[in-house]
């Protein structure tokens, strides 16, 4: 049996092949992702125009299935022969021992390896392996975070940044409120983060109105606490120091998006930055930025921005596995819970929010948003009902943490995998934020049919998602592998586990 509490199993209903779950197939797929980033959803159109779509062998007879060409509306669309999603053909454990058993046991899977696959329609464990064993997640515990941020704050929650007055009139203070996408660089467009630009302009204009020339400036990180530097080491290219105010994640080149080197001060310089886009504005800023207090809560700041709404901030993390907006959900999890925004806060405030969302949580030790703790405990069961929590239509304020997850062979950190079913580079690199490893190797039988959240650190490498299988049911998967010594052979054995079970009718 899955983790999910008594009340969650056989009540759920997902329809099939439809949008509601930000699920398409094949080349369709794709045009579910998030919209974080212009263009994007234009540009995997044109990639899924050209993928054949009767792509996917079936059985020793090389039947193949059809995808949609379009993405329709929610509830338009039922599975094939008119079928709801409960009348279609439950994969069996035998199915599954039969298809995804040998796979599993491939030594590129290193010592310690485990499996977890959920039916989404009743939130029932069709098949696991070790499933209920803790194992490190690396990046998938993106998924957690992004569950717990979506429970408790919604979809459309936006976090503030704000200038408000200081100790006098003449002093005014930067205060973050924990979004790590806040941008210096000149934006454009509806679908954009927060501007600092925005705030210098706003914040220069409300200060013209009561006859304010010059101003010392402060700045205001505490929304956070406890140590700023992730575990995994001060000057790391993968995260910048977490802080509740910086600007462009702390990237030293705010244009940069891999490993990219960091501030040493992430608010400081968020803070230094302010300072000379309010001189462009015509305000006389008077020595350094300096660290203080804002204004109480309850006055009306002097002016404000807001991030993107949280959906497209969890579908961004996940897309490109972003190590800092990962972390900065998890904080605001726990500012939401009333738990001290820090590492150690925010494991207990994502921790509590999935016990309470009816999930089984035993043995699981979340150390950070992000994954990059080697001492995070997920099982795969877990992970894999996150997922099929998300697929329900009880929780439609989680949707974007399906929405989020990369599209095999098109989008994200599995746009070079699985990439020989679309006549693509079988040498491209896994692009995960916290990947170190060099070319990977391409995967058949999948590309469109597939989304799932990679991770990988040394000697560890994990995949969750969902795909469709061969009848029509949409399945939650999960598997880790521990103690493997090639990453590109790893990466390749899970993918084939993946493209087996999209393959798979498993009855």
């Amino acid at each position: 049996m899955g983790s999910l509490g008594p009340a969650g199993r056989g009540t759920w209903r997902v329809v099939g092949w439809s949008a509601a779950t930000g699920l398409a197939l094949a080349g369709v797929v794709v045009t579910a992702a998030g919209p974080w980033e212009g263009g994007q959803r234009a540009a995997e159109r044109r990639a899924a125009a050209d993928l054949p779509h009767h792509r996917q062998g079936r059985g020793q007879e090389g039947a193949t299935r059809a995808a949609p060409r379009v993405l329709t509306p929610v509830g338009a669309r039922q599975a094939p022969g008119g079928k709801g999603a409960s009348e279609l053909p439950l994969p069996t454990a035998k199915g599954m021992r039969r298809a995804l058993g040998p796979l599993l046991d491939s030594p590129d899977l290193g010592t310690r390896r485990s499996l977890a696959v959920v039916d989404t329609t009743t939130g029932e464990l069709v098949y696991g392996v070790r499933a209920k064993a803790p194992a490190t997640p690396a990046s998938t515990m993106k998924i957690a975070t992004a569950v717990a941020a979506l429970t408790v704050l919604g979809a459309d929650h936006r976090i503030p940044t704000v200038v408000t007055t200081g100790s006098s009139a003449r002093e005014i203070v930067l205060v973050g409120g924990g979004d790590p996408t806040l941008t210096a660089l000149s934006t454009a467009g509806s679908d954009r983060p927060a501007s600092l630009r925005e705030l210098a302009g706003s914040t220069a204009a409300a200060l013209r109105d009561r006859g304010v020339r010059s101003v010392r400036l402060r700045y205001d990180a505490t929304a956070y606490s406890g140590p700023r530097h992730h575990p995994i080491g001060r000057g790391n290219e993968n995260i910048a120091p977490v802080t509740a105010l910086m600007v462009d994640e702390g990237r030293v080149d705010p244009r940069s998006t891999r490993h990219a080197p960091r501030v040493a001060d992430p608010a400081r310089d968020a803070a230094e930055a302010f300072a000379d886009l309010l001189r462009e504005e015509g305000v006389a800023v008077r020595g350094k930025p300096s660290p203080g207090r804002g204004a109480k809560a309850s006055d009306a700041p002097l002016a404000e921005v807001r991030s993107q709404p949280l959906g497209t901030m969890v579908e961004r993390a996940l897309t490109t596995s972003d190590n800092d907006i990962a972390e900065a959900l998890a904080r605001q999890t726990a500012l939401a819970r009333n738990e001290p925004a820090s590492f150690a806060g925010a494991g207990r405030a994502v921790t509590s929010v999935l016990e309470e969302a009816g999930l089984d949580v035993g043995g699981a030790r979340i150390r950070d948003g992000s994954g990059l703790d080697r001492e995070d405990e997920l099982s795969a069961e877990l992970l894999a009902d996150l997922l099929a929590l998300a697929a329900s239509p009880e929780h439609p304020q989680l949707r974007s943490a399906l929405t989020g997850l990369p599209v095999a062979g098109f989008t994200g950190t599995l746009e070079h995998r699985y990439t020989a079913d679309r006549g693509g580079d079988a040498d491209g690199a896994d692009r995960a934020a916290e990947d170190t490893t060099g070319p990977g190797r391409s995967v058949s039988g999948a590309a469109g049919l597939v989304r799932a959240k990679t991770g990988t650190l040394t000697g560890v490498n994990t995949l969750a998602g969902t795909t469709v299988d061969a009848d029509g049911r949409l399945l939650a998967f999960a598997f880790t592998a521990s103690g493997t010594s090639d990453p590109d052979r790893a990466t390749a054995a899970l993918d084939r586990l993946a493209a087996a079970l999209a393959r798979c009718g498993c009855r």
